[in-house]
């Protein structure tokens, strides 16, 4: 199992750089990512050029990546990742991947225990809506690599959605009112 944290997105309707949101101390993209390694995972980090130095800075010894063209979307940020996980030393050519929104974190530690058991493309729902994280198969993942970076998610997997009981499954890092339902949270 690998794991890719997005955080490349430009931030506009926010106003900040979501991956950088104080909570508690601390930025949100380090909450996250020490929430992965507690199920150890080693999450590879994608973010954008603007703040790829604080990401750096709030994420010591952890695998950066720079996606050169974040405006591209998703798609092209998960293939930015998955070259880094396919030129590690050792890196296996075929592997699940599960892909983690930093805009996304409100999912719980059981949902992502339950997405890492899986074995087929998933993704948590809460009242029959998708969330996140969202977990792909090695299929998908050849099918992501391959694609042309601007082409949406939806168009080239089509996960399997199991209901959950988080109550922020769908908290989405948009606006101010958000990040203060983002600080409530015992994150």
């Amino acid at each position: 199992m690998r794991c890719i944290v997005l955080a490349a997105g430009s931030s506009s309707r926010l106003g900040q750089p979501k991956a950088l949101v104080e909570v508690n101390g601390k930025p949100l993209i380090l909450h996250l990512v020490e929430r992965l390694e507690g199920q150890g995972l080693e999450p590879v980090i994608v973010t954008n050029a603007e703040i790829g130095v604080d990401v750096l800075l709030a994420l010591p010894n952890r695998t950066i990546v720079i996606n050169p063209n974040p405006d591209a979307g998703r798609t092209g940020s998960l293939q930015c990742g998955i070259k880094q996980i396919l030129s590690d030393k050792g890196g296996q050519r075929a592997f699940k991947l599960l892909v983690v929104p930093v805009d996304r974190p409100g999912f719980s530690d059981a949902t992502l225990e339950l997405m890492m058991s899986k074995d087929v493309c998933a993704c948590p729902a809460k009242d029959g809506r998708g969330g996140h994280p969202l977990l792909l198969m090695p299929d998908d993942v050849a099918g992501v690599h391959l694609a042309e970076p601007n082409t949406s998610l939806r168009e080239l997997c089509h996960p399997k959605r199991f209901e959950v009981d988080d109550l922020h499954l769908h908290l989405n890092l948009d606006t101010p009112d958000d990040i203060e339902v983002l600080r409530d949270l015992a994150i």
